[in-house]
């Protein structure tokens, strides 16, 4: 592997890491706010990388699209708190957030599946993607109000 697929690596290791603090601990104080911003970091950081890697397809890629969508998400997330608007920022922040970690776990179980010896590369693909989007859906879903009740601006 080269050293920016190391890197992009690590971006993802981090991201993963620290989205998943910020999702299990307490929302709105300051460790929040600083493990926000390091997941945030890190995916600008691995989106970047992976915009610069094109030995699979020799080419802008779907894989090229999904980081471009990642981004969006990304962005999407940070504005409202930075901005505290639109009224309901808050709930805003929550959606793109946690929509854009749905999207990482979903390259990552991906990934980890074009890994199995056996498994046809683009069912991997798929099958890890639709199965992560499915499970995040629902509980995106489901602790959206228990979540965003206590911190409500």
């Amino acid at each position: 592997m080269s050293a920016l697929g190391w890197f992009h690596m690590a971006c993802a290791l981090m991201a993963l890491g620290s989205g998943a603090a910020v999702l299990l601990r307490r929302k709105g104080d300051r460790a929040h706010r600083r493990l926000g911003w390091v997941y945030v970091a890190s995916m600008l950081l691995l989106n970047a990388t992976a915009l610069m890697i094109y030995r699979l397809f020799g080419g802008f890629g779907p894989f090229h699209a999904a980081a471009l969508i990642s981004l969006a998400t990304v962005i999407a997330g940070i504005v409202p708190p930075v901005r505290r608007r639109p009224a309901n920022w808050v709930e805003h922040h929550y959606q793109w957030m946690t929509w854009s970690y749905v999207g990482l776990c979903a390259a990552a179980v991906s990934e980890a599946g074009t890994r199995v010896p056996g498994f046809r590369f683009w069912w991997a693909v798929l099958a890890g993607t639709f199965i992560v989007i499915g499970v995040g859906a629902t509980l995106i879903r489901r602790r959206a109000a228990a979540l965003l009740a206590p911190v409500q601006r």
